[in-house]
């Protein structure tokens, strides 16, 4: 009978023990409450990935919504981009505008300054209802063509495309002449302007001025067409 009971009492100490075992490496979740099925799923999940994305998802606490929230904003990023690449687009197409033609624009010519008239300006307004652009310089003609074409001041080319919206016009400073009473010059009371460099045609433009104009292949020259003039690269 002794023995039985010494028996059972180390199979009851052998039990409890076990069982102690047990809840130790179930571990509690800081409410007193572990089950199995739960440690089952973290073993598992943590063997899935890399000890390092273990590390850390235990640090953030997830995994899948950084990852999610990153491709928004790159996406974000992306759309920006375009939109500023569609501006760019629109701007550059405003400096293709199509030339201007001698059809839509009405060159007239004005006087500068007073006695003796050494210089005067001309004018081109877009008539034609839709931008342009106005290209180098006026090719002008004060005598006949054997005599030459006015030459250019490289100094008063524009650094940027001229481009001429509908009513608004292009400038142009021309020397005639130095304006010495000794000075041989000729008589015009009517020119002509070609747009060579667009090859939109030629304007026969007339005298500012009743007596006409006076005149000297050896001194003229004459500016780039520029939306106003400029003090100092006009003049010459």
């Amino acid at each position: 009978m002794r023995t039985f009971r010494n028996r059972t009492t180390v199979l009851a100490a052998a039990t409890t023990a076990a069982l102690a075992l047990t809840l130790t490496a179930c571990g509690d979740d800081g409410t007193g409450t572990r089950s199995e099925g739960s440690a089952a799923s973290d073993s598992a999940t943590v063997a899935a990935t890399s000890p390092k994305a273990a590390d850390d998802a235990a640090e953030t606490g997830t995994t899948g919504s950084t990852a999610t929230s990153t491709g928004t904003t790159q996406a974000a990023g992306a759309t920006k981009s375009a939109g500023g690449s569609g501006d760019s687009g629109g701007t550059s197409a405003k400096a293709s505008a199509p030339l201007c033609t001698a059809e839509g624009l009405q060159i007239t010519a004005e006087r500068q300054d007073g006695p003796p008239y050494t210089h005067l300006t001309l004018s081109a307004k877009n008539t034609s209802g839709a931008g342009c652009e106005m290209k180098e310089y006026p090719h002008i003609h004060f005598l006949d063509n054997a005599r030459g074409i006015v030459p250019p001041v490289a100094k008063s080319k524009p650094q940027t495309p001229v481009i001429l919206e509908p009513g608004q016009s292009a400038y142009v400073a021309v020397r005639m002449s130095e304006g010495g009473r000794k000075e041989s010059t000729e008589t015009v009371k009517e020119f002509t302007v070609t747009l060579k460099a667009n090859g939109g045609g030629m304007a026969v433009v007339k005298s500012p001025a009743p007596e006409g104009l006076s005149v000297n292949p050896q001194k003229w020259a004459t500016g780039y067409w520029t939306t106003e003039l400029r003090n100092g690269a006009d003049d010459f």
